[in-house]
């Protein structure tokens, strides 16, 4: 292999995830993305000591600035972006102008890039349909543009990103999700300890008995519910009743079938309400439901218990395929459909028209019998692009240094080591927080209704009086 000159400088890598969602998936995309860095970095001949990464939350242009366009706001972002050599943007929602504003950020944000000269790049991005006539989408594909933006990878709208390009410099292309790999990062939380029984010998030497977990009789399956508004935000006509019959549903056609089963959340406080309204309304059973997932290594130690998953988010449906643990999901985004159709199993996405607890559970089952194959191409595609990429940016001159080969990637992805008690009071004060804020968005605009309300009265009021 090659070897690069490397100069004194400690080269350094922004990289802007969805970190700070209490979304456990975009914490396990995290994990993934700083594994495969590393990777990368050393397939490249780097030493740890010569690079660092950065990992920051993709909406490093704080609500502050984007509210009040004060630039003190901004010199967080500026600072981070002018310090870099790199700015590397994995798998966050940095397209969506639909109904959020990330667009608005990520523009900002390649507009410091292009003032500083940074190289960009998207890596396993979702795309959201392009719109020719929507201002906010055309306000994000002008910065897409820039020269300082290198190269963009989706992994599931290659036909909407190729929308998007005009720079003839950029390189666009499909490829896998970077939690492809989160079985391997996390293994060290998804291995069964055996257990140990001291027992004496003669009375006087301790021999120590180990002996395996035993597997439950019954398959066990995890089911992954959605927020209450989460199908109808993205335009399928599946309201929260119906889903929650839909959950009632599957679990007695599951237990009607000789499964075990959970109804479970990846983290997100809006998953986790529609479990408790669930509870609440609909008397399902405390001990059938798992709340406050809040890091990954805690969804890894969760997911190993399963033999099948029943999903609405993506990414435990991502993580399922990792670890080999077979899985359907209900399609209400079109990212779900562009994954299954890039891991060839296209019948486990499941349309609309399907969506009953029979149609599920026999998907599922067969599901189960295939088991999952891996097209270690496909798994390949976001290192490779990833390699290229960065090799790109970092080695410009001519070098002969190619991307590891599956097996050689595999043995080189550092492990997973664990969430700090820090790091899951910040996740868990972030998700509060988050809830806090909807709890006084909604305050006020009930506030604002019973004043409009206390006013239409009145004008009714006078109406009656002048009749």
């Amino acid at each position: 292999m090659d070897t690069i000159e490397k100069g004194t400088k400690k080269l350094k890598i922004l990289l802007l995830t969805n970190r700070d969602s209490d979304n456990v998936g975009d914490q396990v995309i995290e994990a993934s993305d700083i594994a495969l860095l590393h990777a990368v970095m050393g397939n490249l001949g780097y030493a740890r000591s010569q690079y660092t990464i950065n990992s920051r939350a993709a909406s490093i242009v704080t609500k502050k600035y984007m509210a009040s366009r004060d630039p003190k706001h901004l010199k967080t972002a500026e600072k981070e972006i002018s310090e870099a050599d790199l700015v590397l943007f994995g798998g966050a929602p940095v397209f969506n102008y639909g109904y959020q504003n990330f667009y608005e950020r990520t523009a900002l944000t390649l507009e410091l890039a292009q003032k500083y000269e940074k190289p960009v790049i998207f890596s396993a991005v979702g795309i959201e349909a392009y719109n020719e006539n929507n201002a906010k989408c055309q306000r994000l594909k002008a910065t897409l543009n820039f020269d300082c933006v290198k190269q963009i990878t989706t992994r599931d709208g290659l036909e909407r990103l190729e929308k998007y390009k005009e720079n003839e410099q950029l390189t666009i292309g499909l490829v896998s999700d970077p939690a492809v790999f989160s079985a391997p990062v996390f293994a060290s939380y998804t291995k069964k300890k055996p257990v140990v029984v001291v027992k004496k010998k003669f009375g006087i030497f301790p021999v120590k008995i180990e002996i395996p977990p035993t597997k439950p009789a019954k398959k066990k399956i995890g089911i992954f519910v959605l927020r209450a508004n989460g199908f109808t935000d993205n335009k399928v006509d599946f309201p929260k009743e119906e889903a929650a019959q839909l959950w009632l549903d599957l679990m007695a056609e599951l237990k009607k079938r000789g499964y075990s089963y959970e109804l479970i959340t990846s983290g997100h406080f809006g998953d986790e309400a529609f479990l408790d309204y669930l509870i609440r309304n609909y008397d399902v059973k405390l001990s059938k439901c798992v709340f406050n997932m809040n890091s990954p290594e805690e969804l890894f130690a969760k997911m190993a218990e399963y033999d099948g998953v029943v999903s609405c988010r993506l990414h435990p449906s991502i993580i399922s395929f990792s670890m080999n643990i077979p899985a359907v999901s209900l399609i209400w985004n079109t990212k779900v459909v562009g994954f299954y159709n890039g891991i060839g199993y296209p019948n486990r996405a499941i349309e609309r028209a399907d969506f009953n607890a029979v149609a599920i559970t026999d998907r599922l089952e067969a599901a189960m019998a295939e088991g999952v194959e891996k097209d270690t191409a496909y798994l390949m595609s976001v290192y490779e692009s990833l390699f290229h990429g960065i090799r790109q940016v970092f080695c410009p001159e001519k070098t002969t240094i190619e991307p590891y080969d599956y097996d050689k990637l595999l043995s080189e992805l550092p492990a997973f080591k664990g969430t700090s008690k820090n790091e899951k009071l910040l996740k868990l004060q972030r998700k509060f927080r988050r809830v806090y804020e909807l709890c006084n968005k909604r305050l006020d605009q009930n506030t604002e209704l019973k004043e409009e309300i206390l006013a239409l009265k009145e004008e009714i009021r006078q109406l009656k009086e002048n009749a």
